[in-house]
C-alpha cells in the first residue's frame, strides 16, 4: 500500500511538471513557432499549428518546442564606415536602420541570428553607396541616399529572410579637417563674389539716378544753387571750426553779363523752356523705362561695362532718335543758350577793344566771356 501511494505521488508530481511545461503565454508583440520533432514544415507547406498567435497556448512536452519571435520594429545602429567617394574624398559615415520581422518562420529557419545579419548587410551596403556617390551628393542629397540604401537592403532581406527594412537614415558624415577648411574658403569666396555683384548693381542703379538729377539741375541754375546751400547746411551742422565755401560759377557769369550788358538780349533770344513740372515728369518716365529694361544682375558675367573711360559713350541711332524725340525743348534751350553766350562774348570783346582805344594808358584788359563761351 505504501509503495502504491509513493507511485501515485511521483506520477502526480510528474503530471504537474508536464502541465506547467506544456502551457505557454505568447505576448501581443510576439509570435510563437512550434517545432514538432524539430520540424515546422511538411514538405513545402507549414504544418498546422506551427505558428501560434498571441495569448495562452499549449504544446506537447518533449514532443514539441516553441520559439518566440519579436515582431516589433527594431532600431539598430550601423557602425561608422570609412570610405572614398567617387570624387576621391575620404569620408566617415554612420547610419541607423529600422526593420521588423514580417514572416517569423523565415526569420527563424532561413537565417541564424537575423539581427547580426541585418547589421552586416547595413555595413556593406553603406560602403558600396559611399563609393558610388560624390561628396556633394553625400552632403546635400541625404534623402536620395537613404532611399538607395533601403532599396539595396530590403531586396536582400525581404523575400529570403522575411525581414522588412522600414527606414535607413544616415546619421553623420565626417570630413577631413583639410577638406573642411577648403570648403569654408570656397563658401567665403562665393559670398564675397555675390556681395561685390550686389554692390556693383547698386552703384549702377545709383548712377542712373544721379545722371537724371544732374540733367534736371543743369536745366535750372537755381536748383544747383539750392543744392549747394543744402550742402553748406549739412557741413556746418558738424560743429566744425573751419568751413570751406566754394565760389559758384554763376556769380562770375553774372558779373560778366553785367559788364557786357547783354543779359536782356540773351533773355530775348532764348526760346521758352519747358516748365519744371514737365521736366520732372519726363525724368521720372525715363527712370521708370530704364528700371524696366535693366533687370537686377544675377552673375558676375552680367555686370555692364563702364562707359566713358576708355572710349566715348556710343549710342545706337534708335536710342539717339528716341532721346531727341522725347526732349526737343531741352535741346532747343541748350542751342539758344549757347548762341546767346557766343553773342555776349563777341559784344563784350568789342566793348573791351573800344575802351582800350579810348584810354591807351590803361593796360588792364576787360574780362571777356571767350573761355566761358568755349
Amino acid at each position: 500500500m505504501a509503495v502504491f501511494l509513493t507511485l501515485l505521488l511521483i506520477l502526480g508530481i510528474f503530471g504537474l511538471v508536464a502541465a506547467a511545461a506544456s502551457v505557454k503565454v505568447v505576448q501581443q508583440y510576439e509570435h510563437g513557432i512550434v517545432f514538432r520533432f524539430g520540424q515546422v514544415r511538411r514538405g513545402e507547406q507549414l504544418r498546422p499549428g506551427a505558428v501560434r498567435a498571441p495569448g495562452l497556448t499549449v504544446i506537447v512536452p518533449i514532443v514539441e518546442r516553441m520559439q518566440k519571435v519579436n515582431r516589433q520594429t527594431i532600431t539598430m545602429n550601423v557602425p561608422a564606415q570609412e570610405g572614398i567617394t567617387q570624387d576621391n574624398v575620404s569620408v566617415r559615415v554612420d547610419a541607423v536602420v529600422y526593420f521588423r520581422v514580417i514572416d517569423p518562420v523565415k526569420a527563424i529557419v532561413n537565417v541564424q541570428n537575423y539581427g547580426y545579419a541585418v547589421s552586416q548587410i547595413g555595413q556593406t551596403s553603406l560602403r558600396s553607396v559611399i563609393g558610388q556617390t560624390d561628396m556633394q551628393e553625400l552632403l546635400g542629397e541625404r534623402e536620395k541616399i537613404n532611399m538607395r540604401l533601403r532599396t539595396i537592403m530590403d531586396e536582400i532581406t525581404d523575400a529570403p529572410w522575411g525581414i522588412r527594412i522600414e527606414r535607413v537614415e544616415i546619421k553623420d558624415v565626417s570630413l577631413p579637417e583639410g577638406m573642411k577648411r577648403s570648403m569654408a574658403r570656397q563658401a567665403e569666396a562665393e559670398r564675397e563674389r555675390r556681395a561685390r555683384i550686389i554692390t556693383a548693381d547698386g552703384e549702377f542703379q545709383a548712377s542712373k539716378r544721379l545722371a537724371a538729377a544732374a540733367e534736371i539741375m543743369s536745366q535750372d541754375p537755381a536748383a544747383l544753387q539750392l543744392r549747394l546751400l543744402q550742402t553748406v547746411v549739412e557741413v556746418s551742422a558738424e560743429k566744425n571750426s573751419t568751413l570751406v565755401m566754394p565760389l559758384p560759377v554763376e556769380i562770375l557769369r553774372f558779373f560778366d553779363r553785367m559788364a557786357g550788358g547783354v543779359g536782356t538780349d540773351q533773355t530775348a533770344q532764348a526760346p521758352d523752356k519747358p516748365g519744371l513740372g514737365e521736366r520732372l515728369a519726363k525724368a521720372e518716365q525715363e527712370l521708370a523705362k530704364a528700371a524696366e529694361q535693366s533687370p537686377p544682375l544675377e552673375g558676375a558675367g552680367e555686370v555692364p561695362p563702364v562707359l566713358g573711360l576708355d572710349e566715348p559713350k556710343k549710342q545706337s541711332p534708335q536710342v539717339g532718335a528716341a532721346s531727341d524725340a522725347e526732349t526737343p525743348g531741352i535741346e532747343a534751350a541748350r542751342q539758344a543758350e549757347a548762341a546767346g553766350q557766343a553773342d555776349a562774348a563777341r559784344q563784350a570783346e568789342a566793348a573791351g577793344q573800344a575802351g582800350a582805344a579810348q584810354d591807351p594808358l590803361t593796360e588792364e584788359p576787360t574780362p571777356t566771356r571767350r573761355d566761358t563761351a568755349t
